[in-house]
């Protein structure tokens, strides 16, 4: 049966996707339902099915709204017409800044269902917000290879490079309960110098 009184759509729509970021934040993905979401927000699933068809769908807003968040960091940093080498290490720091502000967030989008996009090859096809973020920051990390500031190698290996290790602080700030370890401002600071500085193009073995 379907609720009554049905609040407005936008905005029941965003009292899933909160309920829903919070479970599979807490829960993770395999103890993640319907119903568990329709007890949290104080609704039937049958109302929820009205607005998304299943968890995965959920999940996936949850994700490009993430994404779309990140990307629009990306481009403000860019609107303040730093030098390329500037603005990169501007968007690696702003990377951590960002996933460590939003917590929550982070962990839905990288630690939640690794298939959320489905296939690479799916990834690479489908514009979603996820590949248009990450296809602005390598097309950033390009510019940097052309203007010869970085080494000359493959665009992707490159960024992946560098964004596994800012992904890196992230991920150990979150997770990390039972070590010692240093702040991640600091810790971030360093390792994107170190990464820039080793990278740099004419630098030799």
């Amino acid at each position: 049966m379907i609720d009554k009184c049905l609040p407005k759509k936008e905005e029941f729509r965003r009292d899933i996707l909160e309920a829903a970021r919070e479970i599979f934040s807490l829960d993770g993905y395999g103890n993640f339902s319907m119903r568990k979401l329709a007890r949290r927000i104080g609704y039937s699933p049958t109302t929820i099915y009205l607005y998304f068809k299943d968890k995965d769908e959920i999940l996936f807003c949850l994700c490009e709204e993430f994404y779309d968040d990140l990307y629009q960091t990306i481009l403000k940093i860019e609107a303040e017409n730093f030098d390329l080498l500037t603005t990169l290490r501007k968007v690696l720091l702003a990377y951590v800044s960002f996933g460590l502000a939003n917590p929550e967030q982070y962990r839905v989008a990288f630690f939640t269902n690794p298939s959320v996009y489905g296939s690479p090859a799916a990834y690479l096809e489908n514009d979603t917000m996820s590949r248009r973020a990450y296809f602005h920051y390598r097309d950033l990390v390009a510019a940097c290879c052309t203007a010869g500031i970085l080494i000359g190698m493959d665009m992707d290996t490159l960024a992946q490079v560098l964004w596994a290790g800012v992904h890196g602080v992230v991920a150990a700030a979150l997770h990390t309960r039972d070590f010692p370890l240093a702040d991640p401002a600091v810790l971030v600071e360093v390792m994107v110098t170190g990464l820039l500085t080793g990278l740099e193009a004419g630098q030799t073995a």
